[in-house]
């Protein structure tokens, strides 16, 4: 069975975010739950970034998102479809280029890692989707725009997906909702009540429920589909995931850009000419110079033929002892970022798909991301497979397939995955979601997680409760009862 796949993604600019705004709000209030991804014109000192002291690296990410834009916004809502025999998902893909009407900075090395990536940002100064940062402007809320659009997805109530996801909620606040609240708590206070779905991070997910070898975006996403997919041929216990993307026909059909994500190809050879760095942390200094492989299938390959190597060099040593060795688990690259943070923090970073590089001293070049495509009603016929029918030529990992929008589908998919591996250990469980990293976000560097909740030490800030009687039409206190 082919796990290949071609992921619709459509590209939405200043020119058809009109035409295309039904479609969008319709695929968000129809949607299970949505995950989104940023790209971002900088994010300042990298060392501020990984402080010790959690409050002070929301004060330098805040900083950030002041004084910073977001280039580019994509987002997958996944359809949970009914009356399939497998899990399956109906999935819209969507990538906004953004152009912020406001002064910010642009880092030199975010430019050049977006560029290296395909960004074109001749398209974006001459059709990117304006949008100003902070509160809300005279009747601006009210008209179609990325703010009311934002204003969109908080009124859906859908549970909120991300990958190493604190740096994008902040970027989101400032650039789309409110003025940020100047401390840490008050933050995830306001978010709880914006969000009462839940927050999951698939970086936290990654690390801590799936417990893979490393936790980047791609190495993660292309993990869960392996394993996904060797389920299926073996038709094991359990439901499996599918994913199914809509039909585009007419004039929507132009605005697709159709990515490809084909199947691991199986390769002996060249082990020793991977990148040592970036196979650990989907990052490499060198970037598409670097004359080691940065091909995440075979980096996967090789990590499980390690494991495997490891598991009967265990099996040989405790059958000498006549005793039976621990169980064999994932090895989490926990050292590896110990040294790498050490060693990278005074380097500058360029800022990848949200910042999972940043936070995580372990930047991430998220090659063959997939977008999912979105549709309106009006121009979604039926679903379609979706199986490749043409393999394209390969690329270097950093030739122009990084996309907020890919990025995003790859974020829903192993948020898919992992949800329905915990359904399958737990039959009798028909929530849509994971318990065990509902409101959790991965910290760099941290063995906790960051907590989205309201203390009873904290407030919700002036601005965040104006907004909200704004989302809901009513106080917050009787929409929080409602949800409850």
């Amino acid at each position: 069975m082919s796990s290949s796949m071609i992921v619709p993604v459509i590209d939405v600019q200043g020119n058809n975010f009109k035409e295309l705004w039904a479609a969008m709000v319709i695929a968000i209030k129809t949607s299970s739950f949505i995950a989104i991804d940023t790209e971002l014109s900088g994010l300042g000192s990298r060392k501020a970034l990984l402080a010790e002291s959690i409050e002070d690296r929301y004060k330098a990410i805040s900083h950030a998102a002041r004084t910073r834009s977001v280039l580019s916004l994509g987002f997958a809502c996944y359809k949970e479809l009914e009356n399939k025999a497998e899990t399956t998902y109906l999935v819209q893909v969507y990538n906004l280029t953004l152009l912020c009407s406001e002064e910010y900075i642009i880092e030199p090395q975010s430019v050049q890692f977006l560029v290296q990536h395909g960004f074109d940002f001749n398209k974006q100064y001459a059709g990117g989707i304006p949008y100003y940062k902070g509160n809300d402007k005279g009747g601006d809320a009210h008209g179609v725009n990325i703010r009311s659009l934002f204003v969109e997805l908080l009124r859906a109530n859908k549970p909120l997906v991300l990958h190493n996801g604190l740096i994008d909620l902040v970027f989101l606040y400032q650039c789309f909702y409110a003025h940020l609240p100047d401390r840490l708590g008050t933050f995830t206070a306001n978010l709880s009540q914006m969000f009462p779905s839940g927050i999951y991070d698939t970086k936290y997910a990654t690390e801590y429920e799936l417990r893979f070898t490393a936790s980047y975006l791609e190495y993660a996403y292309k993990k869960c589909k392996l394993e996904n997919s060797r389920a299926v041929e073996a038709e094991g216990s359990g439901s499996h995931v599918f994913v199914e993307f809509c039909k585009y026909t007419g004039n929507m059909e132009t605005y697709i850009d159709y990515r490809p994500c084909l199947d691991s190809q199986s390769q002996d050879d060249g082990a020793l000419n991977i990148c040592v760095q970036f196979s650990a942390y989907g990052w490499c200094p060198n970037g598409s110079q670097c004359p080691m492989s940065h091909n995440t299938d075979l980096i996967i390959q090789q990590d499980e033929k390690t494991r495997e190597d490891k598991r009967k060099k265990r099996k040989r040593k405790n059958k000498k002892k006549g005793s039976q060795g621990p169980p064999e688990t994932c090895s989490s690259p926990q050292g590896k970022r110990t040294h790498f943070e050490e060693a990278e923090l005074d380097q500058a970073v360029p800022t990848s798909e949200h910042q999972e590089k940043t936070l995580n001293a372990e930047p991430t070049h998220e090659p063959g991301k997939t977008d999912s495509n979105n549709g309106d009603e009006q121009s979604q016929p039926e679903a379609s497979t979706t199986e490749a029918q043409e393999k394209p030529k390969e690329k270097k990992a950093e030739a122009g397939t990084h996309r907020a929008g890919f990025d995003a589908f790859m974020t829903g998919y192993i948020f898919a995955y992992a949800r329905n591996l915990m359904k399958n250990k737990e039959e009798s469980s028909s929530t849509p979601v994971i318990s065990t990293c509902l409101n959790k976000l991965f910290l760099s560097g941290k063995s906790v997680p960051l907590h989205v909740a309201k203390s009873t030490f904290s407030k919700s800030s002036q601005a965040h409760m104006h907004k909200m009687a704004y989302v809901w039409g009513k106080s917050i206190d009787k929409n929080m009862e409602e949800n409850a």
